[in-house]
């Protein structure tokens, strides 16, 4: 994808939480179009770079542009962070849904809200993205009425309703029974093929093997490995790699 145009671009990014740092001066790209999967042992820095791409977390020193904005810049206005999470959409481990509204009123509520869109506008859009999450006869239930996996497919279909550019994943699958995981690994994988630029913070090493473009291993805050996704996890070069997918039982799997 390096002849596309870039989606997120980071440079030296350092971030820290009072004494600890926890991104240590890390740079990397991400293009138009590409699927990249954040690997690597938990505390690492995987999730908190993640969170930096939408301004959840600011950083402390480095540059970071994503989709054309500096997020280097300390004093970004309110109006240019809700466009900056207006193109950059957000799926969290934990669903993040409102208990007290339907699902249809969890998807219609930011594109109204933040988009200005019509009432009416609102629900057509949301009632196409939950067809395409295949929950279309859902929207009227509430979050506590659906599984885990429903749950997240919902998330997403809400991150989809404000048409973003890009869409970051925070480990989508980690707080779900194993049986679910599939079909929310389905819908990733289907906006894969359709083109969404995706950055994936994941444990699921054998989706980022074989959906990813790229998969990018963070080892102490550091990029220790960054390559195609088939190469780097059927043939680390690292021994930090090499350890840390034998632990997850899939270094040289063909």
């Amino acid at each position: 994808m390096p002849d596309s145009p870039s989606a997120i671009a980071f440079r030296k990014l350092r971030k820290s939480y009072g004494p600890l740092e926890v991104l240590k001066g890390l740079s990397g790209e991400i293009f138009a179009g590409e699927v990249v999967a954040i690997i690597g042992a938990s505390g690492c820095g995987k999730s908190t770079l993640l969170r930096c791409f939408n301004r959840l977390e600011t950083i402390n020193d480095g540059e970071l542009i994503v989709n054309g904005m500096d997020l280097s810049k300390p004093d970004l206005s309110r109006k240019q962070l809700q466009r900056l999470r207006a193109q950059v959409g957000m799926v969290f481990q934990q669903f993040n849904l409102f208990p007290h509204i339907t699902v249809l009123e969890n998807l219609t509520l930011a594109p109204q809200k933040v988009l200005g869109k019509g009432k009416a506008e609102s629900r057509e859009l949301a009632s196409h993205f939950l067809a395409k999450v295949g929950l279309v006869e859902k929207g009227h239930a509430y979050p506590d009425q659906l599984s885990g996996g429903q749950k997240q497919r919902v998330a997403i279909a809400r991150a989809l309703c404000m048409e973003p550019d890009i869409i970051l994943f925070d480990e989508p699958t980690s707080a779900l029974d194993p049986e679910l995981v599939g079909e929310v690994l389905e819908v990733m994988k289907q906006l894969a093929e359709e083109g969404m630029t995706m950055a994936i913070v994941t444990h699921e090493m054998q989706f980022a093997r074989d959906v990813a473009n790229r998969v990018i291993f963070l080892n102490q805050g550091l990029v220790e490995e960054d390559g195609k996704a088939y190469d780097v996890i059927t043939a680390p070069q690292s021994d930090r790699l090499k350890a840390f997918l034998s632990r997850m039982k899939l270094a040289g799997v063909a």
